[in-house]
């Protein structure tokens, strides 16, 4: 077993968990008052007028912000080699290499890195704002920014929260969504095929770790190859991550929040997903690095599943198979979508490096996400 899969879990000492993970600002005058039986629109009504947040809606977003203080930090890390570095998003000075390899893919990569990466900084910041305004405990991750940077040209040197040079990437989103039979909400254990299956087998960069990593060319490619399909396959997550949370909760407004911002992680990745194609696609594939074996194959004569160009969601069964097929964002089952959430992020490999104290956080965050429910203070 991968030490990346091992999640500790949740401490039952909820006060250590409040001081060691959050930042408590009022997180004591959450729903004071409020009757744990009470009618639904008593509740609600009561929030209204303190303007409080219930236990799970400060939950639920709770997770949010600290998700996308996670989206924020690797991404600030490939805006430091390959994307634009302004008053908008600051730090780094550029990798040329690394950019020039990116930008094969498209021209204008560091345009769309540096606009994810300052999407991604305004969610938490909006989020943890909100809470704030609300009297409820903010997310903070920041005594955990202890995972080294790239020693890359470019790259500065603080300390992260995410590593981005020993990823297992599940590239089976491509054929989830580009198949029309299957669902995962429906069919939990049908196992959708690997776009790219090396992927999936070893710990790859995705950002050069210096700059031994800038030849053989092909090396470099691949680098950037494992990036651009990094970014599709992290935001199909929150693309389905906040309509499974937006069902559980209570106030209209938090409500507003999670649908606001997760259309926004579906653009993100269907600018991705095309982006991802060309990595499959003459004349860049076939690629293989000659540094480690990681094979880019050649999907364009490989059948509909895989086809690159079919980047729209193709119908498929939603609800019940008693019902017409339905083009959606596959999967927004909400039962343990946020420990979900926090099983593909380890399994990517995305945290390795990271304390026992990071995971337990996650974990009760996750937890306490997922014990929303609607209708309920």
């Amino acid at each position: 077993m991968r030490e990346q899969s091992n999640i500790p879990k949740r401490s039952s000492n909820r006060r250590s968990f409040l001081k060691n993970g959050l930042t408590a600002a009022g997180a004591a005058t959450m729903a004071p008052g409020l009757l744990a039986n009470g009618s639904t629109l008593f509740a609600q009504a009561q929030e209204q007028a303190t303007g409080a947040l219930s236990k799970g809606d400060a939950a639920l977003l709770r997770f949010a912000a600290a998700a996308e203080i996670i989206e924020s930090d690797f991404w600030r890390q490939y805006n430091e080699l390959a994307g634009i570095q302004d008053n908008e998003v600051q730090g780094g000075s550029g990798n040329p290499i690394y950019t020039e390899k990116l930008k094969t893919l498209d021209e204008d990569m560091d345009v769309y890195i540096h606009d994810n990466t300052d999407d991604e900084i305004t969610h938490f910041r909006f989020l943890n704002a909100y809470l704030a305004s609300k009297g409820a405990a903010s997310a903070n991750l920041d005594k955990f920014r202890t995972l080294p940077s790239s020693k890359a040209t470019g790259a500065r040197q603080i300390g992260r929260l995410t590593n981005l040079m020993q990823l297992t990437l599940d590239t089976s989103w491509w054929t989830r969504y580009r198949g029309f039979a299957n669902n995962p909400d429906l069919d939990p254990n049908f196992r959708f095929p690997q776009a790219v299956p090396d992927l999936s087998k070893g710990q790859f960069p995705a950002i050069p770790r210096t700059d031994a990593d800038l030849s053989p060319d092909a090396h470099i490619q691949a680098i950037a190859n494992t990036a651009a399909l990094h970014f599709p396959t992290i935001e199909q997550g929150g693309n389905s991550l906040y309509p499974a949370l937006a069902q559980r909760a209570n106030s209209v407004e938090v409500l507003r929040i999670l649908i606001s911002i997760g259309p926004t992680e579906t653009m993100h990745f269907q600018t991705w997903a095309d982006k991802a194609t060309h990595t499959v696609s003459p004349p860049l594939a076939p690629l293989t690095d000659p540094t480690n074996g990681l094979t880019f194959p050649d999907l364009s004569n490989a059948g509909k599943l895989f086809t690159p160009n079919l980047i729209m969601p193709e119908p498929c069964p939603f609800l019940s198979r008693r019902l017409p097929k339905c083009s959606i964002i596959r999967p927004t089952e909400t039962k343990g979508a946020a420990i979900g959430a926090v099983k593909f992020l380890t399994d990517m490999g995305l945290f390795i490096g990271q304390s026992k104290a990071f995971f337990e956080l996650l974990q009760a965050l996750a937890q306490d996400a997922d014990a929303a429910t609607r209708g309920t203070i």
